[in-house]
């Protein structure tokens, strides 16, 4: 160890330590949110939707057809239908509308542009419509926008965007079986086949091709 540096590093460890924890925080800080994101929406399903019927599939990355992947957060599959839901772990005020490019989150004195989660949603449909074309009608495909709790509404929300566990009973509408047992089953089978492997390199891929998507546009 250069002896210039050994007494510096003797003294403020604890300094090096707090920036390296730092680094990892802001490193794992999205991936952390998107995973609590995803357990409070596990904790929906099992407080409020007990049918043995209803199977959740999280974090499901498929390639689209056009050279790059999406990645849906949550796949409700039930007899009733199918539910793609985009979860949002935001905080503070929330302001959108359903033809609106981006939708707007103010947090304090900040205020955050994000891509409008419907049209986002739209894509991950379109891309299930096509792995099961040959098994499931796109009718019984439903898209939702779920956000925590701690966002607040400040404008109007269509009818398929909800707050908390509130999308639950929108789901529980749903009451007449549209997919049998057997091919709910090769519903599963076939996106598990499609379905690209859930890792860091997945993830990571996943990443670059947002980013190539935002300097296209």
């Amino acid at each position: 160890m250069n002896p210039v540096l050994a007494p510096v590093i003797e003294h403020f460890w604890w300094l090096f330590l707090l920036l390296s924890l730092a680094a990892l925080f802001k490193l794992f800080k999205p991936f952390m949110k998107g995973k609590m994101g995803e357990f409070a929406v596990a904790m929906h399903v099992k407080l409020y939707l007990k049918q043995p019927h209803y199977i959740l599939l999280n974090d499901l990355t498929f390639e689209d057809g056009q050279g790059t992947t999406t990645q849906i957060d949550h796949l409700l599959l039930s007899p009733f239908g199918l539910f793609v839901i985009e979860t949002k772990n935001y905080k503070g005020w929330v302001f959108g509308g359903e033809r609106q490019k981006t939708w707007t989150q103010k947090i304090y004195k900040q205020t955050f542009k994000f891509q409008n989660p419907l049209h986002q949603n739209y894509k991950h449909v379109k891309v299930l419509e096509q792995i099961l074309v040959e098994i499931l009608s796109p009718e019984y495909i439903h898209s939702l926008v779920v956000f925590m709790p701690e966002a607040e509404f400040k404008t109007a929300m269509p009818a398929n965007v909800f707050r908390g566990a509130s999308w639950t009973d929108y789901v529980k509408r749903f009451q007449e079986p549209v997919i049998s047992e057997t091919k709910l089953k090769r519903i599963q089978l076939q996106l598990e086949k499609a379905m690209l492997e859930k890792s860091w390199q997945t993830n990571r891929q996943h990443v670059e091709n947002l980013k190539q998507r935002k300097q296209v546009k």
